[in-house]
């Protein structure tokens, strides 16, 4: 698989230090936040509601934001997306009120909504179909990056008062705006012109009801799945661990630190290479039998050493489902990147939606169940890749 070309790489650079400046900065704020929140005699329920408020925003925009890069552009997509999560920051860092929090995390949803479908687009403008898997790791690593570093730089700087965090996270989202002023427009004038001649403003919901006539509505059902499948997994983890094990927020805090870790390693170094000698497809079947199976293998209590080999085992071929599935939709998408994009971001979130909500009740029943239920969804889904478009059966046919 031949490398980026030189022209590629200084954008998807500064693509690439947007993305971890602005997850680093959202990242820094999760382990205060139930500090925060006790300034305003809240706990659990806010902190749910918060994240709701979220999620909500993100699954509403998500689609309009990838539309909207088609037809404006992406450039200026990402500068108001950023521009939109320091608002978002700085409301919450002098927020006197819980209904002016809500609001800040709306709009931080509304602005990370159209913000990722536009990274998504310039990420697949700018790559060929050969390079786009790579481009596709390269991104995800970033974010991933962003979160991994966030919550401790989060918790050294709380050190300094409990709201300092989030200026600083406004700050770094800041530069992360002005960075993007140096990056080129990806999407010519006059794709631009035809898209605004060829799509009428949809609703959210007859996007969602159009996306079930695309070429890759199936692997958006996936991006969906795999998602929910990591919601299960992350949601009740901590909780997992201390109850099984017995360890204590530290011993947590390494495994999925190291789990995280293993991902970034997986989309930098091993995603180009794994897909040029398995194909897309190949990969995404082992990917889901071996999530699905590490699952399953979390259930069996041996030693931290365990824990850590299964966790790494789970990390490293989610890490390797996301940029692929997001590779196929973008090269079955043509001159619609951001449309598919924002379709992509809205079904993840629905994912991220279902997957905390489900799996927190299941977990009060019994703990294995998440597990149980996440290994079982994903390994049912290998139903999606059974009947692939032809296209993508002759690119990975290609790789073979």
């Amino acid at each position: 698989m031949s490398s980026l070309s030189k022209s590629a790489k200084f954008p998807l650079f500064i693509l690439m230090l947007n993305l971890f400046i602005a997850l680093l900065g959202q990242g820094m704020v999760i382990p205060i936040l139930p500090e925060y929140l006790k300034q305003f005699n809240a706990a659990g329920a806010a902190a749910g509601y918060l994240i709701a408020a979220f999620g909500a925003a993100q699954f509403i925009f998500s689609p309009i934001g990838g539309q909207l890069s088609d037809r404006l552009g992406r450039k200026p997509m990402l500068i108001a997306g950023l521009l939109l999560t320091v608002i978002s920051d700085l409301m919450f860092a002098v927020g006197d009120t819980l209904s002016i929090l809500y609001i800040a995390r709306f709009i931080g949803g509304i602005g990370v909504g159209i913000m990722v479908p536009a990274n998504m687009a310039y990420v697949a403008d700018m790559t060929t179909p050969d390079t786009r898997a790579k481009g596709m790791g390269y991104l995800g690593a970033s974010m991933n990056l962003g979160m991994v570093l966030g919550p401790g730089l989060g918790g050294l700087i709380a050190e300094l008062g409990i709201r300092i965090p989030y200026f600083f996270a406004g700050g770094l989202g800041f530069v992360a705006m002005l960075l993007c002023f140096f990056m080129p427009e990806t999407l010519p004038q006059e794709m631009r012109a035809a898209a605004r001649a060829r799509d009428q403003r949809e609703p959210v919901t007859g996007m969602i009801r159009n996306s079930f006539r695309t070429s890759y509505f199936q692997y958006l059902l996936l991006i969906l799945i795999i998602t929910f499948g990591l919601m299960n997994y992350e949601t009740v983890y901590a909780l997992f661990v201390e109850q099984k094990y017995g360890y204590d927020a530290a011993q947590i805090s390494v495994l999925i630190t190291v789990g995280a870790v293993i991902g970034i390693i997986v989309q930098v170094w091993l995603l180009d290479r794994v897909i040029k000698r398995l194909g897309e497809m190949k990969l995404i079947r082992i990917s889901l039998v071996m999530t699905a199976a590490a699952l399953l293998l979390m259930l069996v209590t041996v030693n931290l050493g365990y824990l850590l080999l299964v966790s790494g085992l789970f990390f490293a071929f989610n890490a390797f489902l996301r940029p692929t599935l997001s590779t196929i939709i973008a090269n079955a998408a043509g001159d619609r990147q951001g449309y598919a994009a924002g379709l992509s971001t809205t079904y993840t979130s629905i994912g991220s939606i279902l997957g905390p909500v489900i799996a927190g009740q299941l977990f009060d029943w019994h703990i294995h169940m998440p597990y149980i239920l996440g290994a079982g969804i994903l390994a049912s889904a290998l139903f999606l890749t059974v009947h692939a478009p032809k296209t993508h059966q002759k690119r990975t046919a290609a790789h073979d």
